[in-house]
């Protein structure tokens, strides 16, 4: 496979060869495409929970809020579910 870098991402790669971080290029894009594998998977798992979410809601799943007391408490259980995985995934 051949990849064509445009000047600013072939002088970005040659810098990060240059300050020690790559040892080649082909190092550099492997990493590239690491990162690229991990936000794919994240996009499908966002994807996955927002399907999840539809099919919840179309089953009448769904939970009513009334006040602004519910939506602080919703909030709050969300803001706790968010950092108990972000928890999860250091401690991977």
């Amino acid at each position: 496979m051949e990849v064509q870098l445009t000047n600013d991402q072939a002088a970005f790669v040659r810098q990060a060869i240059q300050n020690g971080r790559y040892s080649s290029e082909e190092d550099a894009l492997k990493d590239a495409l690491l990162l690229w594998e991990k936000q794919e998977r994240k996009r499908a798992e966002i994807l996955s929970a927002l399907d999840q979410a539809e099919a919840s809601f179309v089953r009448g799943e769904g939970r009513s809020i009334q006040s602004q007391e519910e939506t602080a408490l919703l909030a709050d259980e969300i803001k706790q579910r968010g950092l108990a995985r972000l928890k999860a995934a250091e401690d991977r």
